[in-house]
């Protein structure tokens, strides 16, 4: 639960040629093409894929590339020169032209297609040909797979363009997305939690594609108007970009029988799946029955850790289908996310997601994911009737692991150990004093309401007295944004009345703090060793949608200092910094921001 620490290696590519000699395409070299695919990678129209598992295809370049941003932190891990990522030749390759890159590099990428489930219901009907025939990467392609210091990458360029999955879209990101994207996932690397990677950002100095936004200040829930916007390509990455909704796909083909080699296309990506994002978890030696019921069972405590993490950094995903949801065990989709301000269980930042994907729906929307998941791997297990059944044994106990998960979670946010949270202390009463001092917590910071961030972080010295917790405490807020809130501020009677059941939960919470049951008694934990291991749970900063605006409107005329600054305050984000950041970053969101389209909510992403 704790973050994660950067490793620092020695830069040792400081060249494209450097970085060419370390590719290795594993999934084209293994995988099957689509047999209807173009040989050149010229293959940008809308099109049904009906078998194979990729389609070669060449990204677009946008015109014009300037360089934006890269991280710092990655090109460290990667022993990449920071120098590199203003190079004549890495900008022209990550800015979408693939033409000129050195051998053994190729110079056409790959798209893939994939099945959507929403909440464990299939769909067909976005797709064009009402087939689902047509889902799949539209504007996501990837260019190259290397291994790097022992670890395999697959590097991706989103906004690359037109892929044959585009369904009559431009196949273009916009700059104001891309920073969107690029921050956060650096930011929840930084916060401890698996995600894919930001490479690098190009924006284009002279293309732009026409989108629909916010009028400033609208409090509309949908865009009221459309607006011409820069594009621009990031480079993400990350061992793989399998999806649950991929091996759907392909489970959905061999259930319609839609070819003759479905069956075998099944088994292939499942056991590459096994082979990208399992390596040496699970036994190259185990047979395929085994492999399935071990990569199910692996998968089911990665998904489980990844929605609890989710839920300790108060990030709200927003539209997790199964294609958004990555077999690796790691957040895949940053398009209508959100990190929630005030504390709501039912949070959206996605004015299309419902509470079907809301803040704390998580666990039960990748229990959905995991349904679809273990379903697609039936098929293969059809004549192993054992296998099959262990199969289903794997998928009942999902919702007992996610449990287990969220409440060793919130026994970390609160200092205490997580065998007081799940009953292992061998007590009845230490648990169902968890239980209750949880459930009154969760009221209570609906009630009042408070800042999700803050109050935790607070919470993390240990304070004599509820004052310093006042910090988290919002006042004056709208009556639609705190939806399922009482804003007890407003009555003197009330304030007073919450005051008292907040200084009571205080007391408890320190008295489970502070019990034999909680501590090692051959080695009491002292307030300080506490409230240091909270601090490493709890961060101080979060990328509030509100910081990054301002950035995203400020690079638009190119200036891309906010950018920069965020980088390197959001990358430290457990960290103590100075007075200056935490005046800007460690506050409350102001009340004119409420319910406003674009900051408070969005309809989509581009």
């Amino acid at each position: 639960m704790t973050n994660k620490q950067p490793q620092k290696n020695a830069a040792s590519i400081s060249t494209l040629n450097e970085l060419a000699a370390l590719a290795n395409y594993s999934l084209m070299d293994t995988l099957n093409c689509d047999p209807d695919a173009t040989q050149n990678g010229v293959d940008h129209a809308p099109r049904q894929v009906f078998s194979g598992h990729y389609v070669p295809v060449n990204p677009t370049p946008i015109n014009d590339p300037e360089y934006v941003a890269h991280s710092k932190t990655l090109f460290s891990e990667l022993g990449f020169a920071d120098t590199m990522a203003q190079s004549d030749d890495f900008m022209r390759m990550f800015s979408g032209d693939t033409s000129r890159v050195p051998a053994p590099m190729r110079k056409t990428g790959w798209a893939t297609g994939y099945a959507l489930s929403i909440y464990g219901t299939e769909y067909i009907q976005q797709c064009p040909f009402r087939t689902g025939n047509g889902y799949g990467d539209g504007r996501a392609i990837s260019v190259l797979e290397a291994v790097i210091n022992g670890q395999r990458w697959e590097m991706q360029l989103k906004g690359g363009g037109q892929t044959p999955y585009c369904r009559g879209a431009d196949g273009r990101a916009v700059l104001r997305s891309s920073i969107r994207e690029f921050l956060a996932q650096e930011h929840m690397y930084a916060l401890g939690v698996p995600t894919s990677r930001s490479l690098s950002l190009y924006v284009s100095k002279t293309d732009t594609v026409q989108r629909p936004w916010y009028s400033p200040g609208s409090l509309s829930q949908d865009p009221d108007r459309y607006i011409y916007e820069s594009t621009a390509i990031s480079t993400r990455v990350a061992p793989s970009f399998l999806r649950v909704g991929q091996l759907e796909l392909f489970a959905r083909r061999v259930r319609f029988n839609q070819h003759p080699t479905a069956m075998q296309e099944l088994e292939k990506i499942v056991l590459h799946v096994i082979e990208r994002e399992y390596p040496g978890v699970i036994d190259s030696q185990l047979s395929t029955p085994e492999k399935i019921v071990l990569l199910a069972r692996k998968f089911q405590s990665r998904l489980a850790s990844l929605v609890a993490n989710w839920i300790r950094v108060g990030f709200c995903q927003g539209n997790f289908n199964s294609d958004n949801c990555a077999v690796g065990g790691f957040t895949l989709d940053y398009g209508p996310f959100g990190f929630c301000d005030m504390f709501q269980p039912y949070y959206q930042p996605w004015t299309g997601g419902g509470h079907h994907f809301s803040f704390i729906n998580q666990p039960n929307a990748a229990q959905k994911n995991f349904e679809m998941f273990c379903s697609a791997l039936r098929p293969l297990l059809a004549e192993k009737p054992d296998y099959l059944l262990a199969l289903e044994q794997v998928e009942d106990e999902f919702s007992q692991v996610m449990q287990a998960q969220m409440k060793t979670m919130w026994a970390a946010k609160l200092g205490l150990s997580a065998l007081t949270a799940t009953g292992h202390n061998n007590t009845d009463s230490d648990q169902a004093a968890f239980n209750a001092m949880l459930s009154e917590l969760h009221t209570l910071m609906q009630h009042t309401p408070v800042d999700y961030t803050i109050f935790f972080r607070e919470l993390s010295s240990i304070p004599n007295d509820i004052s310093p917790l006042k910090k988290s405490f919002y006042e004056n807020v709208p009556n639609n944004a705190s939806k399922n809130t009482t804003n007890a501020t407003d009555n003197d009677t009330k304030s007073a009345e919450l005051d008292k059941r907040w200084t009571q939960w205080l007391e408890n919470w320190k008295t489970l703090l502070f019990s034999a049951s909680n501590t090692n008694a051959t080695s009491p934990r002292s307030s300080d060793e506490i409230s240091k291991q909270m601090k490493l749970v709890n961060p101080k900063y979060i990328l509030r949608e509100w910081f990054v605006v301002p950035a995203y409107q400020q690079a638009s005329s190119g200036d891309y200092t906010l950018i920069q600054e965020l980088q390197a305050v959001m990358t430290q984000p457990y960290a103590e910094q100075s007075k200056l950041i935490e005046d800007k970053y460690y506050r409350l969101k102001p009340a004119e921001f409420f319910e406003v389209g674009g900051l408070s909510h969005l309809s989509c992403s581009s």
